[in-house]
């Protein structure tokens, strides 16, 4: 796992996992395996998933990076607490899944919630399966 500050902004969790330490074959079908686990989980509420590779594609003026083959979000909220309107402004969260030639990149925002941020840490850790 690498933690960076995307555009020195943002607390991004990077994790990079090889096709051959995984099960996974396919974007989607982590994707699918993630949302079982949200879905299973007494708090998160699963909401979608965005193909953002497919959607930046489409646009006159959209650039993918050579190297990304898939890239989609599964969007999911693990909200149990409203405390403030601000809370919108974080919510919900997001887990990117992307294809590269070899590899899988798989991105969060750090969860404030540091017992939540280690669900989504162990989830993404228990992709990389070989």
């Amino acid at each position: 796992m690498e933690k960076t500050n995307f555009m020195d902004k943002y607390p991004v969790h990077s994790f990079i996992i090889s096709k051959e330490e995984t099960s996974f074959q396919t974007v989607d079908a982590i994707l699918e395996h993630l949302k079982t686990l949200i879905l299973e989980h007494p708090v998160a509420n699963f909401i979608a998933i965005f193909d953002h590779f497919s959607h930046t594609n489409s646009l006159e003026d959209g650039v993918v990076h050579e190297t990304i083959k898939d890239a989609k979000n599964l969007i999911f909220c693990f909200g149990k607490q409203l405390p403030s309107p601000k809370m919108l402004a974080v919510r919900p969260r997001s887990i990117g899944v992307t294809e590269l030639e070899e590899s899988f990149s798989i991105d969060i925002l750090e969860v404030p919630n540091e017992q939540l941020h280690e669900i989504l840490v162990k989830w993404i850790h228990a992709i990389k399966n070989k």
